[in-house]
């Protein structure tokens, strides 16, 4: 799908500071990929498409997840997270993609999860990093990101879950993980 049209497709469904962020995930994802040797089409797909689902029904997404996704846990974690394994379900069943490696970057790019493929990361990273993002901390982010995205990941993952903790939210177990093994891949840990 060609980029314009993909952008067609999701501009519906995004208000207008969400869709400066998508389009800045959108080119922070191609960078990355091509920085770091993954598909720049996939990449841009899924940065298109990573916040489809952003502002649907929540009560629609929680009965899509007790439903039809296997993700049943997400429900008890507050409906933020609702929109990416949502997301990828309603890209898939409306626009058409099938591509399990987008569909996946789209359903983690809220909580990570172990074991990501480098597509997943890029959009996990890229959502995080995007111009558009103007908090503490990201820049260190962002400049951690022109050499290593592993690395990267896990600071952001570090302020994530500092920013949930001292804000009393819950952590979702998932995000945890992610970091946990982070932590024990660069330590060369198994």
């Amino acid at each position: 799908m060609e980029q314009s049209q993909a952008l067609k497709l999701v501009k519906p469904h995004l208000t207008e500071g969400r869709y400066r962020h998508t389009v800045g995930v959108m080119e922070t994802a191609m960078i990355l990929a091509e920085r770091f040797g993954e598909d720049s089409k996939k990449a841009e797909t899924a940065a298109i498409f990573h916040d489809y689902a952003k502002y649907r029904n929540k009560d629609e997404m929680r009965d899509l997840v007790k439903n039809k996704l296997s993700r049943k846990d997400i429900l008890d974690y507050g409906s933020e997270l609702l929109h990416a394994p949502c997301g990828a379900y309603y890209v898939e069943h409306e626009i058409g993609i099938t591509d399990q490696n987008v569909l996946n970057a789209i359903t983690y790019h809220t909580t990570g999860r172990p074991e990501m493929s480098g597509l997943e990361k890029i959009i996990f990273l890229a959502d995080y990093i995007e111009p558009n993002r103007t908090f503490p901390g990201v820049d260190e982010v962002r400049e951690l990101a022109t050499r290593n995205m592993d690395e990267a990941i896990i600071l952001m993952l570090q302020q994530t879950i500092a920013f949930l903790v001292k804000r009393r939210q819950l952590l979702y177990p998932l995000t945890l993980e992610t970091f946990n093994e982070s932590i024990r891949k660069q330590r060369g840990e198994n």
